[in-house]
C-alpha cells in the first residue's frame, strides 16, 4: 500500500484548485501530479476533468462554401473528420466528398455521423494539452476552469431547489394537516400532536403551503397574511461579503508593503442622473494620476467584466497583468464579481483586487479627486444618455491633458508617456490635447 498518497481534505474543489487543474492539463501533467498540487485523490481529479468538460465546436471556417475544386491538391488532402465516409462503394462518390469545398457533410448526407478522437477515451479525457488542438477537425473537449466552476455552482443550488418528497408523501401531509388548518389550529399546535406522522420541518412546512403543494394556502393560516414580507438583504449585506474575504484594505496595505507593485490602479464608477442606467467605469494610475474612462450601458457585474475583458484582449494578458497588477475599489455591487475580474476567460490571473473599508472613499482618494473634473463637463444630475464612446474618449483626452500643481506643472498624459508603456495610448486612443485648447465646460460634449 503506498502510504505517501495526499489525502484529501474533505472539502469540494474552489475555483484556485479548478484552475490548477486546468493549468496542469495544459502542461500536460498526470491527473496523479495535479492531485498532489491541490492536496487531492486523482480520482477526484479524473471525477472533475470527466464531468466538468465542454464541447468545443469544430472551427466554422473548415467548412466554408467554396466551388467544388477542380484543381483538387491531391498532396494536400482535406481532415477527414466523417466516420462513414469510406464505407461508401463507390469509388466516384468517394473521391467527390474528399474533394468537394461546396457543401458542408452534416447537411447533405443522411449518413454522416463526425469523428470522435479515440484519445478522448482514455486520461486526460480532454484536449488542453494536445499537440494537434490548434489544426485539429474532430470536436474538441475541453477543461475550463471558469465553465467548471459555473457549472459546480448552478449544480449546487439547483440541487437545494425543488420538494423532496415524493407524491405520496406530499398527499399524506396534504390530507393530515389541511383538515386541521383549516379548523384554525396552528402549525405548533398541529406539531404538538402529530410530530411523528410529518417527517419534515416547521419551515418546510410553511414553505410548502406558500408554493401551494397543499389544498390550504396562505390565507388559511391564522398570522401569515398580517406580516409583512421581509426586506431583502441589500448586496453589500454582512452575508454576501465573501467577495472581500482576504482582500480587505489591511490586506491591501500588507500586499503593497511586501511586494511594492510599479502600477496601483483605484477603481470605481460614475452615475448619471437618478433613474438613468448609463455610467462611466475611471481606473486612475496612483504614480502618474492617469485616468483611463468606459461607458457601461448600465452598472452590472457584467458591463464591468467586459470592459476587463476588452482590456485584456486589446493590451494583451502579459500587459495587462503588468499595468494593472492590483487595483483597488469600493464594495460596490458592480464590483464584486472579484473572480472573474482576476480571471480571464481561461482561467489565467490577471490582476489582484482589494476593496476600501465601508465608507472610507478616502482609501482611493486620487480617483474620487479626479472625478471633481468628470463634474466640470457633467455636473451632478445631468444624465449621461447622450454620451457615445467618442464623447467619452474626448472627456478623457481634455482631462488628461490639464497640468497639475501635484506634477510640478505637468500633466497626467506627459507624465504618463514616460512611466507607462505607450501600447496603452495606442489601443485606447489617448492623445494629448494642446494645452490652450484643452476645454472643461459643458459645451465640450454638446
Amino acid at each position: 500500500m503506498n502510504t505517501n498518497r495526499p489525502k484529501g481534505n474533505q472539502k469540494h474543489i474552489d475555483l484556485s484548485g479548478r484552475i490548477r487543474i486546468e493549468q496542469g492539463l495544459n502542461n500536460g501533467d498526470s491527473f496523479r501530479d495535479i492531485a498532489r498540487s491541490i492536496n487531492k485523490d486523482p480520482s477526484t481529479i479524473s471525477k472533475e476533468v470527466r464531468r466538468h468538460s465542454i464541447i468545443k465546436e469544430r472551427n466554422a471556417d473548415a467548412f466554408a462554401p467554396t466551388p467544388c475544386a477542380n484543381n483538387y491538391d491531391e498532396s494536400k488532402p482535406r481532415a477527414n473528420i466523417c466516420k462513414v465516409m469510406h464505407m461508401c462503394g463507390d469509388n466516384e462518390c468517394q473521391h467527390r466528398c474528399v474533394t468537394c469545398r461546396k457543401f458542408r457533410c452534416s447537411d447533405v448526407c443522411k449518413f454522416y455521423k463526425p469523428r470522435e478522437c479515440e484519445k478522448l477515451k482514455k486520461p486526460p479525457y480532454v484536449c488542453n494539452g494536445c499537440g494537434k488542438r490548434v489544426n485539429c477537425m474532430m470536436e474538441k473537449k475541453i477543461y475550463s476552469s471558469k465553465y467548471a466552476q459555473d457549472t459546480y455552482e448552478n449544480v449546487r443550488t439547483t440541487s437545494r431547489e425543488g420538494i423532496n418528497q415524493t407524491p405520496e408523501s406530499i398527499q399524506q401531509l396534504d390530507d393530515l394537516l389541511s383538515p386541521l388548518i383549516k379548523k384554525g389550529q396552528s402549525i405548533a399546535h398541529i406539531y404538538a400532536s402529530h410530530a411523528d406522522e410529518i417527517a419534515c420541518s416547521r419551515r418546510t412546512i410553511y414553505s410548502y403551503i406558500d408554493s401551494g403543494v397543499f389544498e390550504v394556502r396562505n390565507m388559511d393560516l391564522r398570522r401569515k397574511v398580517v406580516y409583512k414580507p421581509r426586506k431583502k438583504k441589500t448586496a453589500t449585506s454582512i452575508k454576501d461579503r465573501a467577495f472581500r474575504k482576504d482582500r480587505g484594505y489591511k490586506e491591501f496595505l500588507d500586499y503593497v508593503d511586501k511586494n511594492k507593485p510599479t502600477y496601483i490602479v483605484e477603481m470605481d464608477t460614475v452615475e448619471g442622473a437618478k433613474g438613468t442606467k448609463p455610467c462611466f467605469l475611471t481606473m486612475l494610475f496612483r504614480n502618474c494620476k492617469l485616468m483611463l474612462m468606459f461607458l457601461l450601458e448600465d452598472q452590472t457585474q457584467d458591463e464591468v467584466n467586459r470592459v476587463f475583458d476588452y482590456l485584456t484582449k486589446v493590451l494583451g494578458i502579459e500587459l495587462f497583468q503588468k499595468l494593472f497588477e492590483v487595483i483597488i475599489t469600493d464594495n460596490g455591487h458592480e464590483f464584486q464579481d472579484r473572480w472573474n475580474l482576476e480571471c480571464d476567460e481561461n482561467g489565467e490571473i490577471r490582476t489582484r483586487i482589494y476593496y476600501c473599508d465601508p465608507n472610507r472613499s478616502d482609501q482611493k482618494g486620487a480617483l474620487e479627486k479626479n472625478h471633481e473634473y468628470i463634474r466640470y463637463v457633467l455636473p451632478k444630475g445631468i444624465s449621461f444618455e447622450n454620451m457615445t464612446e467618442e464623447t467619452t474618449l474626448l472627456l478623457l483626452n481634455h482631462i488628461n491633458s490639464e497640468k497639475r500643481d501635484s506634477l510640478n506643472g505637468h500633466s497626467p498624459y506627459e507624465v504618463s508617456q514616460i512611466l507607462l508603456d505607450n501600447k496603452l495610448h495606442e489601443a485606447l486612443g489617448l492623445v494629448e490635447i494642446p494645452a490652450d485648447e484643452v476645454t472643461l465646460i459643458p459645451a465640450l460634449v454638446k
